[in-house]
């Protein structure tokens, strides 16, 4: 059964999604399905017909970067961009929800995901930083 994940990157050639573990524990693979973050790795291709699908690629808007990957660039927030992708999915999926989160709030929307490079300081500075901005657009 073919994978969500799959689809998006060989058919599609949308690979700004990246395969982390295969495992739905890392969250490299996250993306939006109406409106929901979910982990593409564990989701089949057939289950999201007609679905609205929100990839890393789609993101930014009017070939302008979102405030939460302006924030990721600024603050430090990519290492080797393994984790990167999905750490901004869920960052906005958690502005999406929550206009202005608390420090708590978005470490728990940050919470599935896991980067083996650094120790999140800068992804959450990062997020904080985009959640304090004016004019997030999400």
């Amino acid at each position: 059964m073919a994978r969500l994940l799959d689809a998006l990157r060989e058919e599609l050639r949308l690979t700004g999604t990246k395969e982390g573990c295969g495992e739905g524990e890392c969250g490299a693979c996250s993306v939006l399905i109406n409106g929901e973050i979910v982990n593409s790795c564990l989701v089949p291709v057939a289950q999201v017909a007609g679905a609205e699908i929100k990839t890393i690629e789609g993101i930014a808007n009017d070939q302008k970067l979102h405030a939460v990957q302006e924030a990721f660039i600024q603050h430090g927030g990519a290492q080797c961009g393994i984790c990167t992708p999905g750490m901004v999915i869920a960052a906005i999926n958690l502005l999406e929800k929550t206009e202005k989160p608390t420090e708590a709030e978005i470490r728990d929307g940050l919470a599935g995901n896991l980067c083996r490079c650094t120790g999140y300081m800068k992804i959450f500075e990062a997020v904080v930083r985009a959640c304090q901005e004016e004019d997030v657009k999400v």
